[in-house]
């Protein structure tokens, strides 16, 4: 029996740009915000400080090279690098494109469609909208024609010679089947497969994504919606009880335990077959102060053991299709890393090679 393929979300933000620079203030990266975070009750793990890599650039070769040896090391098989495609205008492109042009780190990739429009507010709302997430039958070839040099590379992870592309929301797209379609089409033209469309269904539990031409789905993690009032801003009674409860001062902060969490993940059940999604933590304090979603007592254990759940959830899965993806690799802002912390150092690192030891 084969083991399965870890892939870990990697957020390729770590490096200036220029809308960045226009929007947040000359120099802006993922770190302005992480180095800022502020500590808000008793026990409060932050800021979240990087150890072994420190605060690193990604337009830097070495540290692209550093996070996939890293990532090897202890048993993760790709990267699964966020992409943004805003009608022909791509977002934190330059770790992307050195990777193209390089054809270094020799480590497998692949990329999962961001298709959602930025706003201030840090949450996925359109409110304060800095670049809006728009559609059409023509961007879908443009998007497909760019595609198809990273589609073409061997470093690239296909399913049955098929690329593997993942989108974030899938339903969000007006005509799901007719995008496939097209990019099926371009890919054709350039003599490559028809790309494995993987939807994402953390937006959408009630939609049936193979109903609308997607060969897979993903079960992603954070599920936002299990967490009682994470969409609203501001004090409410709600809060401050439930915040009260755990020892914590606060009718604003959108606290939830990990344990918790997880449970209530396991007591999910889908209609239709998905690759697990393992969620490392989260808290976004760093981008959202006192109006951020913060889940405590994250641990080493209750990760491990959702990687052994997601390690049998796919077991009886057709080889090629024995994925399980990890959220996330760098998600500093977030509170979101497999990358070592000043607290937590390699501890999620080893619990991933323990659960995938490929000696086994």
């Amino acid at each position: 029996m084969s083991q399965p393929k870890v892939l870990a979300i990697h957020l390729p933000q770590f490096h200036p740009f220029e809308q960045n620079d226009e929007w947040w203030g000359k120099g802006f990266t993922e770190w302005t915000n992480v180095v800022a975070a502020k500590r808000l009750f008793k026990g409060h793990y932050q800021p979240h400080i990087p150890a072994d890599l420190g605060f690193y650039d990604l337009r830097l070769p070495q540290t692209r090279e550093q996070q996939a040896q890293l990532a090897q090391d202890y048993n993760i098989d790709g990267f699964c690098y966020y992409h943004y495609w805003f009608s022909g205008t791509r977002l934190m492109k330059e770790p992307i494109d050195a990777i193209l042009e390089s054809k270094k780190p020799d480590f497998p990739f692949c990329f999962f469609w961001a298709n959602e429009s930025w706003s201030r507010r840090w949450v996925g709302e359109e409110k304060e909208v800095l670049i809006k997430q728009e559609y059409s039958f023509e961007d879908d070839r443009k998007h497909a024609e760019w595609l198809v040099t990273a589609f073409k590379d061997e470093r690239y992870i296909k399913v049955n010679n098929r690329p593997l592309f993942i989108i974030y929301k899938p339903f969000d797209l007006p005509d799901p089947k007719r995008t496939i379609e097209i990019f099926g089409e371009v890919c054709k033209e350039h003599g490559i497969e028809r790309p494995f469309f993987v939807a994402s269904n953390s937006h959408n539990m009630d939609s049936n994504p193979y109903e609308l031409g997607f060969d897979h789905a993903v079960h992603f993690q954070t599920r936002h919606h299990l967490l009682s009032e994470f969409l609203k801003d501001g004090p409410t009674v709600k809060k401050f009880i439930r915040n009260l409860l755990q020892g914590i001062v606060s009718p604003s902060l959108k606290i939830y335990d990990y344990k918790e969490y997880k449970d209530r993940i396991r007591r999910l059940k889908f209609s239709y077959k998905g690759f697990p999604c393992v969620m490392v933590g989260f808290d976004n304090t760093a981008r959202r102060g006192d109006q951020a979603i913060v889940i405590t007592n994250q641990n080493v254990g209750d990760f491990k053991q959702s990687l052994v759940e997601a390690k049998e959830e796919v077991k009886d899965f057709p080889d090629e299709e024995k994925i399980i993806f990890i959220n996330a690799w760098n998600e500093w802002a977030e509170g979101n890393h497999l990358e070592p912390c000043k607290r937590d150092g390699l501890s999620y690192l080893e619990a991933v090679k323990e659960v995938f030891d490929r000696k086994s």
